[in-house]
């Protein structure tokens, strides 16, 4: 009975999952005091929600650009020795967030500069990363395989930002951004041990815009994965008021001026549910109907969203965040599911490239689109009507899309490599 609810460790016992699985573990917490101490920064040089939101903007524009770009590359190139690289371009970025930190530069354009150069690198290293799983995991098992990264993520997006409020005011910024920058350091070495991951066809060659073009041509044929990503966006760009939680912790809860605790709860209240949710997903290999599933879970975030929005009681806020990240990590568990067996391997890059860009992009929209309506209507108004949006949204798509909603799993067949079986599937595609 509790193997049947508490998070599912099979895709542990592969080796190369457990070395990948363990090269992200080391940095969960130090990349979320960054992502903390950025915005935290900006507000405190600016006193604005709107230059908050502009981190956004500064954020998108790498993100658009070498999103697509970094998913054709994984496609083409050794994924181990991508990854090393772009670890080694967060890892460097990181240290001179510190630098600027530590010496009081005192401009918000140098953070904004430094963030987008991170940005490039992370949109280039996120596809390339989720790329690697399907080679790694049997299908059957790739739910299993998105909840523990999933957990691997959330333990430090739930911890980093409650000790970032904590510590912020005793060490101050430049500390928060040093501690990110050994664990990338040391993530760097560790990615360097997983196993060669070249294409399949084994021709390593570079990558240029006819690839990319013939990623796009793909994703136009596949009706299903596009809708995966109409979803998340509607939920993401309508719904996520991360870039209220500067002013709403100092002006709505009580923050002193240098940062608090209600700040490190209000960053940590998302992940949180999410991380409870990761933990008991035994039960998500059981779940057919991934598309439905995805359709539901999005309709309760934009809820419990709604509900953040309304209320000016700390836990109670926090409560209903933690709700929000609950569904949005079953949403997350299922379009990462629906995406690794709906794309063929050569085009599995491309597509985690456009992923890249919906997940981590549409938040970036968000931030920008949330800190200009909370400086005209004011933060309640702009949390609580993005989450109303979200349902409007969402139950129009089901509406325009039913082949979503009924979409089912696909049925394993039999207990292959998943690299074995991604060669057979590309040599009877090639007759």
């Amino acid at each position: 009975m509790l193997g049947s609810i508490v998070i599912d460790g099979r895709p542990l016992r592969i080796a190369a999952f457990r070395r990948l699985w363990l090269s992200s573990l080391v940095t969960a917490i130090g990349s979320q005091l960054t992502a903390v101490a950025v915005p935290k920064q900006v507000f405190d040089i600016t006193g604005s929600s709107a230059y908050v939101g502009l981190t956004g903007a500064f954020a998108l524009v790498p993100l658009l650009i070498f999103g697509i770009w970094g998913g054709a590359i994984a496609d083409t190139v050794d994924r181990r020795k991508l990854l090393f690289v772009t670890n080694t371009g967060i890892a460097v970025t990181a240290c001179l967030l510190w630098a600027q930190a530590f010496f009081d530069v005192g401009s918000v354009w140098v953070v904004l500069t430094l963030l987008a150069v991170n940005q490039a690198f992370f949109a280039v290293n996120m596809p390339t990363r989720n790329a690697v799983v399907a080679r790694l995991v049997p299908t059957e098992l790739l739910p299993s395989a998105s909840a523990l990264t999933g957990t691997m993520t959330t333990f430090g997006a739930v911890f980093g930002p409650l000790g970032a409020g904590a510590m912020l005011p005793i060490v101050g910024l430049p500390t928060l951004y040093l501690v990110d920058s050994v664990a990338l350091l040391v993530v760097v070495w560790a990615v360097w041990r997983l196993p060669a991951l070249p294409p399949l066809d084994g021709q390593v060659r570079r990558a240029g815009v006819r690839d990319i073009v013939d990623g796009f041509r793909y994703l136009g044929t596949q009706k299903i994965l596009l809708a995966s990503f109409v979803v998340d966006i509607i939920a993401m760009v309508a719904g996520m008021p991360r870039a209220l939680f500067p002013e709403m912790a100092e002006r709505t809860f009580g923050d002193p001026a240098g940062g608090g605790l209600a700040l490190g709860w209000l960053y940590a209240a998302i992940p949180l549910g999410a991380m409870v949710l990761s933990l008991t997903s035994g039960w998500v290999s059981r779940v057919s109907r991934h598309g439905a599933a995805v359709a539901v879970a999005i309709g309760v975030w934009g809820l419990a969203v709604a509900a953040f929005g309304v209320t000016s009681t700390l836990w109670l806020s926090i409560v209903f965040l933690a709700v929000a990240g609950a569904a949005d990590m079953a949403s997350a568990i299922f379009r990462m599911a629906i995406l690794q067996t709906a794309a063929t391997d050569e085009m599995r890059g491309r597509t985690q490239g456009v992923f890249t860009v919906v997940v981590a992009g549409g938040p970036r929209v968000a931030d920008v689109t949330h800190g200009w309506a909370a400086a005209g209507v004011g933060t309640a108004a702009a949390a609580s009507g993005g989450g109303v949006l979200v349902i409007v949204g969402v139950v129009i798509a089901m509406v325009l899309i039913p082949a979503f909603w009924r979409y089912r799993a696909p049925v394993a067949k039999d207990d292959e490599a998943p690299d074995a079986q991604d060669r057979r599937s590309a040599e009877d595609r090639s007759g």
